[in-house]
């Protein structure tokens, strides 16, 4: 179990670094970064959640990111300021799309399809 979750780590790490990378190119649409960022999560839980099976980790990576996207509707003055730090810019994101949970639902079952058909002998 130990060196499945390290090997989940570094893809996880790869794809942080990805995602971040992403926003820095006006050439890479705005959603690659909200797909990778439903393959983050998803590799995420997956770290955390190593026995489960990865239809529990699908949804579970599902249901936060659709959370972030719905609190986002949300406009308090204290969250808006947090949004405003790198932190609440990358995890809690700036403003509700629709876009963003067809992003984040075809990146999480990216995730979840590399998983079951490239990664399931592999690790």
């Amino acid at each position: 179990m130990k060196r499945k979750r390290f090997y989940y780590f570094i893809i996880l790490l790869l794809i942080i670094f990805l995602g971040i990378f992403s926003r820095e190119f006006d050439e890479i649409p705005l959603c690659t970064g909200d797909f990778l960022y439903a393959v983050m999560m998803y590799t995420f839980i997956r770290i955390l959640l190593i026995e489960k099976k990865a239809t529990q980790i699908l949804i579970f990576s599902l249901l936060i990111c659709y959370t972030i996207e719905f609190s986002q509707r949300y406009q308090a003055d204290w969250i808006n300021e947090l949004r405003k730090t790198l932190f609440g810019k990358y995890v809690l994101g700036q403003g509700f799309l629709w876009s963003d949970i067809l992003a984040y639902t075809f990146g999480a079952f990216t995730a979840f399809l590399i998983e079951r058909i490239v990664l399931r002998n592999k690790l």
